[in-house]
């Protein structure tokens, strides 16, 4: 195969990957607004494959719904729903789960087409394989959450939430940087000098958004965000009374709302500088537009983010801000990973 003809083949898996990665985007949104519409819990049966059809008729709906009202949810908060109402918080729950299906046919398909054709390049296989298997497991950790609504407490376990919400970042990322190693050579830049050092720090910093996602995912998991509907203040003080309650003190990290929330807000802050300090020094010393590029969507992700985050907080989580929100720090670990991957792969 001639370098011409891979590289066509490149662009290609590249555009299927782009795709995919949209359609996981998608999915991460519809995942927050059908956790901030309460609509997680409405499926009470797990079936990966008869799960595709809907109910389709009034007896079947009945049926359904009659399941879902021998459950703590019905029984504890949603008491009195008609089954109108119990349509509308079904029907989020199942397009989240049909979606994830879906992801599952428009990625494996292809991939054995690419494959069997002899399109990808050598060594690029075994990548495409583990992006599958995880999305498997997002399937299954994905139920393994619900389950832990279904018991006496009718909430999802924030641990659970969380590990559901980084898997699914973690495959989106993945998606992603593969399709920038797909990126023809000559449009990644002249190598240049100074780029190692940018690459372990823009390496770290990519950890650390991935960190702030998580510590997102406590938050929703607890609900902290509708605890404090000030800013910049926490209730009357920057720092509320309460944080790190107990012992051992740092258990509330991940169980008492207040110290959850106010966690969630010091890493914002402390990523919010430092964020911009990269984007700032990546273009400072930019050699190419793809690395000016890289910054300024870098800081205007960042920026975005922040404002989506306090407008969030202070409307009191209105669920078009919330998901905004969650599709917002999609796009910021979308720029962190445009910048960082120029910056390590010179």
């Amino acid at each position: 195969m001639t370098e011409s003809q891979q590289a066509h083949y490149d662009r290609q898996v590249a555009l299927w990957l782009i795709f995919c990665a949209a359609v996981v985007f998608g999915m991460i949104t519809l995942g927050a607004v059908t956790r901030l519409t309460g609509s997680g819990l409405s499926m009470v049966e797990w079936k990966p494959l008869m799960g595709v059809i809907p109910p389709l008729s009034e007896q079947a709906w009945q049926e359904t719904f009659d399941k879902y009202r021998q459950f703590p949810e019905y029984l504890k908060v949603n008491r009195g729903m008609d089954l109108q109402g119990f349509k509308r918080i079904f029907m989020f729950e199942y397009l989240h789960r049909v979606l994830g299906r879906l992801i599952g046919v428009i990625f494996l398909l292809p991939m054995l087409y690419f494959w069997l054709r002899g399109r990808l390049r050598p060594g690029f296989l075994p990548h495409l394989w583990l992006l599958f298997v995880l999305g498997g497991l997002q399937g299954l950790l994905g139920w393994y959450m619900v389950m832990s609504g279904l018991v006496d407490n009718p909430r999802v376990s924030q641990y659970r939430l969380t590990a559901h919400l980084g898997l699914a970042f973690a495959i989106y990322g993945y998606m992603l940087w593969l399709v920038f190693d797909l990126v023809p050579a000559g449009l990644q830049g002249r190598p240049r000098q100074g780029t190692r050092s940018h690459g372990r720090l823009a390496l770290v910093m990519l950890a650390l958004v991935y960190l702030m996602i998580l510590s997102g995912g406590l938050v929703a998991g607890t609900r902290a965000g509708f605890a404090y509907p000030t800013w910049p203040l926490m209730g009357d003080s920057f720092i509320p009374q309460g944080i790190y309650p107990g012992s051992p003190a740092w258990w509330a990290a991940f169980e008492d709302i207040t110290t959850i929330h106010f966690n969630h807000r010091m890493f914002a802050y402390l990523l919010f500088v430092l964020l911009n300090a990269l984007a700032l020094a990546v273009y400072r010393r930019a050699r190419d537009a793809r690395d000016r590029l890289a910054a300024l969507l870098l800081a205007g992700a960042t920026w975005l983010q922040v404002a989506l985050g306090i407008a969030t907080v202070l409307l009191h989580v209105p669920l078009a801000l919330a998901a905004a929100h969650q599709a917002g720090a999609v796009l910021l670990l979308s720029a962190m990973l445009f910048t960082a991957h120029g910056q390590v792969r010179r």
